[in-house]
């Protein structure tokens, strides 16, 4: 996952940096790498990985067989087609919830709630099963706020001796997870529901990761879950709960695929990245087995095709995605300071094939978000000018933090790419441009067990596929620099991405605050 986005429009088909005729000319020259990358070629790498989960339990995530046979392939198409293959071996600590959690109110009308719908453990949390009263953190506040956010349990003083033998009700706002449980922790809570806030966008069920493991179980729950507790212990009814969390933290080795296809301007390089890994819960043929066969179908062509690009191109299939970025921030982590200087631009391509898509291109120029780094916006007009130019309606995503890109935009480093939906329902004004059924989600199986083959758009696939293609060959042939020529600009554009990506909720695909 992946994006937000607001309100579709269709995008001006003109570049307007100092490079426009340089543009212009590569993008005219990357059209034989877009006709060479069609839809068969992609859904070819999509059967193959869908066999993979077939044989591996179902899915492909990382530290499993399945995340294993999908590096080998990923790595053996490389290699069969001309590349060098350097694997970048990391571990990465994951959560597994064991057997269903349970949430039971004992007392003021005893009421079982559902696991995953009501509620769900946030990644690390503690296992255990406890009974006990619950109580309330302070610094809720009812009805929530519309124009700030709550700090109920951002701080110690929140957690009064009071909470202590207690499971405890934070409500989500101001700070990261962990902090909360945390401070309800050293309190001595025994437990930690933290509820959504109840703003418009943030009254479903909270999802998201605690950083590392805690001692106490902590689970997320829906707004309505939230204020109706709220409500009991308001009233001076003694609510009982009775909490049991059956899950595991445990440390895995696993890896990134990398392969490049080198250009003689020694101090320009394209990052083309794609998460390889899927969650857990299913086999991830859109989230994001359409983004890995789409790259490696680009890389594979480029090849087959004889592409001589002026710029360094480098494909990345990144591990542990779906835990928090590891694998893409374990690589930029470990570039020297050469090496990422070298690094023109990232392209990040996560789930291409929605079912109820929607073309969404990241808003490098932060028309409705977050801007990205010096050189985003230029990597934004050449996925609109390829789309518009072919009468295709696009609409921006914001940077929002929930997949690949965050390191590299941390770091300062121009980023862009494209992304067809996940979770979020479609509006009826995207419904009339780009089709499909409004309220409903953009992909009804995002995490999902029928996240399969029959869960691919292959219009949107091969739209986007191309889009995919049309950009990194552009990139990979451009004359100019799309980043500030001066190094006093190069080192306020990083620190200025960094500081962007700071203030993001996310940190991949997770709620973090």
């Amino acid at each position: 996952m992946k994006g937000r986005h607001f309100g579709a429009a269709l995008v001006a088909a003109a570049l307007t940096l100092s490079g426009v005729a340089a543009a212009s000319a590569a993008e005219r020259n990357a059209a034989p790498l877009v006709r060479a990358v069609t839809l068969d070629g992609i859904m070819r790498h999509l059967k193959a990985f869908q066999r993979i989960a077939d044989r591996h339990g179902g899915n492909r995530s990382v530290g499993t067989f399945g995340y294993f046979a999908s590096f080998r392939y990923v790595s053996l198409a490389l290699a069969k087609a001309g590349y060098q293959v350097q694997t970048q071996p990391f571990s990465v600590r994951i959560f597994e919830v064991l057997s269903t959690p349970h949430l039971v109110r004992l007392t003021a009308g005893r009421h079982a709630y559902k696991a995953d719908k009501d509620f769900a453990p946030l990644y690390y949390s503690g296992a255990g099963e406890v009974t006990a009263e619950l109580a309330l953190a302070a610094g809720i506040r009812m009805p929530p706020p519309k124009t700030s956010r709550s700090t109920s349990g951002c701080s110690a003083r929140d957690f009064p001796p009071r909470v202590r033998g207690k499971i405890v009700l934070v409500q989500r706002g101001g700070c990261d997870f962990r902090d909360k449980a945390e401070h309800a922790a050293k309190a001595g809570a025994v437990g930690v529901i933290i509820f959504n806030e109840g703003q418009v966008g943030r009254r479903d069920l909270v999802s998201g990761s605690l950083g590392q493991p805690q001692t106490i179980p902590v689970v997320g729950a829906t707004y309505n879950i939230g204020r109706r507790l709220y409500d009991l212990v308001r009233a001076s009814k003694k609510v009982r709960l009775k909490l049991t969390v059956d899950a595991r933290s445990r440390r895995v080795e696993t890896w990134n695929a990398i392969a490049e296809l080198p250009g003689p301007h020694d101090a320009r390089a394209i990052v083309v990245g794609a998460h390889l890994d899927s969650v857990p819960e299913g086999p991830g043929i859109n989230d994001n087995g359409s983004g890995a066969a789409t790259i490696l179908e680009i890389a594979i062509q480029m090849r087959e095709i004889g592409f001589v690009p002026r710029n360094t191109v480098r494909f990345a299939f990144w591990g542990a995605e779906e835990e928090g970025l590891y694998g893409s921030t374990h690589y930029v982590d470990h570039l020297g300071p050469r090496e990422r200087r070298r690094i023109m631009a990232n392209l990040n391509f996560d789930m291409l094939g929605s079912p109820n898509f929607v073309r969404y291109v990241y808003d490098g120029d932060g028309t409705i978000g977050p801007k990205g780094p010096a050189g985003s916006a230029e990597i934004e007009q050449i996925f609109d000018h390829y789309f518009a130019d072919r009468n295709l309606v696009t609409e921006p995503a914001d940077l929002d933090g929930q997949t690949d890109y965050v390191p590299f935009m941390e770091a300062g480093i121009p980023v862009g790419g494209l992304f067809s939906g996940a979770s979020e329902k479609k509006t009826r004004a995207e419904a009339r441009i780009f089709g499909g059924k409004a309220s409903e989600p953009l992909d009804p199986c995002y995490h999902h067990p029928c996240d399969d083959l029959s869960n691919i758009s292959r219009k949107s696939l091969v739209q986007l596929g191309k889009g995919a293609a049309h950009a990194v060959g552009t990139l990979a042939i451009l004359k100019h620099d799309i980043r500030p020529a001066d190094e006093a600009a190069a080192e306020a554009a990083e620190a200025a991405g960094a500081a962007a990506a700071a203030e993001l909720e996310y940190r991949g695909p997770m709620l973090v605050r």
